[in-house]
């Protein structure tokens, strides 16, 4: 939501900004100035700047996670890879023998 100091506040710059003679109809314009701005400034669905920043701070702990996933799915394939790769057939003969009871 927007700030209402501000939106006052530009209301009344506006008000000084006037030739006088319209400036002398007082409170009413600038009144009316204040309700013109609130309502432009709503209908362009603005955020105030501490929502911007904390959800700033929610994409960047995001983006870590996924970047720390990602790398972790990238572990998990390379150590299936090299799994598949090793077939027991071409494990030496030496290895596959069993010991025999005697």
């Amino acid at each position: 939501m927007i700030d209402t100091k501000k939106i006052e506040q530009l209301a009344r710059q506006v008000h000084e900004a006037m030739p006088k003679g319209i400036r002398e109809f007082g409170d009413d314009v600038e009144k009316k100035i204040r309700q013109v701005l609130q309502a432009q400034l709503t209908r362009m669905d603005l955020v105030n700047r501490e929502e911007f920043d904390v959800q700033t701070q929610v994409l960047l702990r995001t983006r870590e996670k996924l970047a720390a996933l990602e790398q972790r799915l990238a572990q998990l394939e390379n150590n299936a890879t090299v799994n598949s790769v090793t077939p027991a057939a071409s494990v030496p003969q030496e290895v596959i023998k069993t010991e025999d009871p005697q």
